[in-house]
């Protein structure tokens, strides 16, 4: 096991105590402001990273006429070269989807 799995898991086991702390009642009100607090510091970084992500997808989007789901299904389906930018477009695509993804687990919200 690697180092960062071992953290991971202690993390992952420390989550879970506090879990169930809340379900037996058990939870200081320090403790919900401090992870109220720490997802909401979680989510800003999340969304000033997709903000930065999104402004480079406009620029590629400006650059080829395209938006970038329109380039993302003809690069997945080999309709395009493998030149450099393109596959900074496709690996920003993703980078997008990921934060997404991460900014709807941290908020509840379906779209930002």
């Amino acid at each position: 096991m690697n180092i960062h799995s071992a953290a991971s898991n202690e993390i992952a086991s420390r989550l879970t105590r506090l879990a169930k702390l809340y379900q037996q009642g058990q939870a200081s009100e320090v403790t919900t402001r401090t992870l109220d607090k720490l997802i909401e510091y979680e989510a800003g970084l999340t969304k000033a990273q997709l903000d930065e992500v999104r402004k480079d997808l406009a620029d590629f989007e400006t650059r080829y006429h395209r938006t970038s789901e329109q380039f993302y299904q003809a690069y997945k389906a080999g309709e395009t070269d493998d030149r450099m930018d393109f596959v900074e477009w496709d690996s920003l695509v993703q980078m997008a989807e990921n934060l997404q993804h991460r900014l709807q687990l941290l908020t509840d919200e379906e779209n930002d």
